[in-house]
């Protein structure tokens, strides 16, 4: 079952006939908000799915659906406002719980947003014969959120994997290789270790210790954690491929997070996404510290 038919699965009856008459190549999430009507993003624009509005027995199901598999797991994503399900990833509003100072999930919900990993093959074609002139450098992939980030660095992976290089991928969320019950659906090469379900500086750690990987790659550096697990990288002598949400390198250098990584010169290359949908734009250049 691809991401779109896992999807499927998790709509009311009407929403999902309505999908399946859109190419669905195309779409990149589902949006439900209570009381609206239902909305898909296609190229960066929200486009009508149903006149139906959103009822909450909609959105319970959903809820129901992708968490039922393993209430346990779901817990700690619930907690970070998002639902993993069988390598889609599901963002959620409504009324949150607080325990002891501490977001621990949701009471109500009252929007959701499916979004669907896709696999586009070709994307790094014009500028991999630069990235690789002097072999593999640690990579930073930015562009702001929605921007495509995701689906670059998957179609990079296999290509370096193609290439011989060996990589672990830590996939916190699952995302990245689209894991359902263990298996990677997504084409990450033949050269690839995915370990799912930890978060990165556990993950890398443990990718470090028993995989030995020429190329870690972690999809969204946002956080001190994983700051630590891209510095422990560094510290191992390990090529890093890495993503974050940021417009470019003028962006990365107002943020004291980034901007550490970048006095330490930890990436060689920056990629920057522009544009969106088919007309989204690839530029490669040097990082200056």
């Amino acid at each position: 079952m691809n991401a779109m038919e896992t999807a499927v699965t998790l709509l009311d009856k009407p929403y999902a006939d309505a999908l399946r008459k859109l190419d669905q190549n195309r779409v990149e999430e589902i949006r439900l908000r209570l009381g609206k009507e239902p909305r898909v993003l296609i190229q960066g624009k929200e486009r009508l799915l149903s006149d139906r509005v959103v009822r909450e027995e909609d959105l319970l199901r959903l809820l129901e659906a992708a968490s039922a598999a393993s209430a346990h797991s779901a817990a700690p994503a619930m907690a970070e406002g998002y639902l993993p399900y069988r390598g889609l990833r599901i963002g959620l509003c409504g009324t949150g719980i607080v325990r002891k100072g501490e977001f621990v999930g949701f009471r109500s919900c009252s929007s959701a947003a499916i979004r669907i990993p896709s696999q586009r093959y070709g994307l790094c074609e014009s500028f991999l014969p630069q990235l690789l002139q002097d072999g593999f450098r640690s990579t930073l992939i930015a562009s702001p959120p929605g921007g495509g980030k995701t689906t670059l660095l998957r179609e990079l992976i296999r290509v370096l994997s193609g290439r011989g290089f060996r990589l672990g991928v830590v996939d916190d969320r699952g995302e990245l290789g689209g894991s359902d019950g263990g298996r990677i659906q997504m084409d990450l090469g033949e050269h690839t270790d995915v370990l799912t379900g930890l978060d990165k500086y556990r993950g890398a750690l443990m990718l470090l210790r028993g995989m030995n990987p020429q190329i870690l790659a972690m999809d969204e550096v946002s956080r001190e954690e994983d700051m630590r697990a891209v510095e422990e990288c560094c510290a191992c002598g390990v090529e890093l491929l890495a993503s974050v949400h940021a417009s470019g390198q003028d962006d990365l250098q107002r943020r004291t997070l980034y901007r550490r990584m970048l006095d330490r010169q930890i990436f060689s290359w920056l990629i920057t996404i522009s544009g969106c949908g088919d007309q989204r734009r690839y530029l490669l250049t040097r990082m200056t510290g």
